[in-house]
């Protein structure tokens, strides 16, 4: 049975459909490129051509696997970490830290410990990398 009784070719494409998966994928762009992420704000040091001949103190504070801090090998709570970090501070307004997180630490814990250091104005911040492998 042919539904067609006027033999006439089709003049015409229905397009409907094809707009409408045109517009869906219009929508997921927008909403997936203006999705925002939330970051950290870290005013990182500038690089200087000239040598540095000044010394300041350098704390390492390291965030274990399990989530506990230690700073310089010897551990810590999160009030004695602020506590020894702003006496550190106060003999030394240059003081220097490096923040080592461990690659299966929570990820948390190492923004507290950077949310401590930004609270109390160190401006000498650094994060510990290793080469992949090492």
């Amino acid at each position: 049975m042919n539904v067609n009784t006027d033999n006439k070719p089709y003049d015409s494409i229905n397009v409907t459909p094809m707009l409408d998966l045109a517009y869906v994928l219009l929508v997921v762009f927008i909403l997936m490129t203006t999705a925002s992420v939330q970051g950290l704000t870290m005013n990182l040091p500038k690089p200087s051509n000239k040598p540095s001949t000044e010394q300041h103190e350098v704390k390492v504070v390291q965030v274990t696997p399990e989530g506990a801090l230690m700073i310089n090998g010897i551990g810590v709570s999160l009030g004695e970490l602020e506590s020894q970090l702003a006496a550190a501070k106060a003999r030394d307004p240059k003081i220097s830290v490096m923040i080592k997180g461990d690659p299966r630490t929570q990820y948390a814990k190492v923004i507290q410990v950077v949310d401590l250091v930004n609270k109390l104005a160190i401006e000498g911040v650094g994060l510990v990398t290793a080469r992949i492998g090492t």
